[in-house]
């Protein structure tokens, strides 16, 4: 049978085969709460109250064990319900709880940063087609939402891990059309990444490169102008020393 995959951005889900457990299936909006702290943090165990916390973050209700113990009972039927009865399981031990799925499993989380790190790879070693194919696959993860309309600490450190391998698989999605005789999909890509982290400065850099490679230097200049504005009413600093490189470069090209 196929691996299991498990879907934590944009609709929470599990394929397994011919099976799919959707969010419906989660016990409402505290089971899919928990569900998704417990598959974010699999490789390790999550204490009874931490998950507590997780799943009523303002107050419990006044009998909490019992309604503890009802949704991780619900969560275990979602598993069994997507035949994943003999390869995971809750295990509940010592006043903590820890979901373990088989080791072939796939989920989205990873599978974007894994993608992320190879297209990476795949730059420095000039494979360009693996470099491709892996970016894409985690830039279309990394664009969907986690958890939306949920507020959390733990909710937006996730989603800030998720633009940051967003802008990541940008880069390489820009930098290999840069280099594959399309500059308008380079400028695209770098643009997008500068709409999505303004003061980060990567974003920059890479679209003045791309501008001055089409030969489009005044307007790789005017990026570099962008930038030092920005940072200097926003945040009273100057372009790093590296962006102010890329611009030397051009400048004296």
């Amino acid at each position: 049978m196929a691996n299991a995959r498990i879907y934590l951005t944009g609709r929470v889900a599990i394929e397994h085969g011919a099976a799919l457990v959707e969010e419906r299936h989660l016990a409402g909006r505290q089971g899919r709460l928990a569900f998704v702290y417990l598959a974010v943090h699999r490789h390790a165990t999550v204490g009874r109250d931490e998950l507590s916390e997780i799943i009523w973050p303002e107050e419990p209700p006044p009998k909490t064990e019992v309604a503890f113990n009802a949704i991780l009972s619900k969560l275990r039927g979602a598993l069994k319900r997507a035949g994943l009865s003999d390869g995971a399981a809750l295990d509940v031990r010592n006043r903590a709880v820890a979901l373990r799925l088989p080791g072939d499993s796939w989920i989205d989380l990873e599978a974007a940063s894994n993608a992320i790190d190879e297209a990476e790879g795949a730059i420095r070693a000039g494979a360009d087609a693996r470099a491709w194919g892996c970016a894409n696959v985690g830039v279309s993860i990394a664009r969907r939402p986690f958890l939306a309309q949920e507020e959390a600490p733990w909710i937006e450190a996730q989603r800030v891990r998720l633009r940051s391998l967003l802008g990541r698989g940008l880069y390489c999605l820009s930098v290999h059309s840069g280099t594959h005789g399309d500059p308008s999909l380079a400028v695209q890509y770098a643009s997008e990444m500068i709409a999505l982290e303004p003061f980060r400065e990567t974003g920059y850099q890479q679209l003045m490169r791309v501008h001055a490679r089409a030969g489009n230097r005044a307007e790789a200049l005017r990026v570099f102008g962008r930038c030092r504005e920005l940072l200097r009413e926003e945040l009273g600093a100057s372009p790093s020393p590296e962006t102010e490189a890329v611009y030397l470069e051009i400048l004296r090209a």
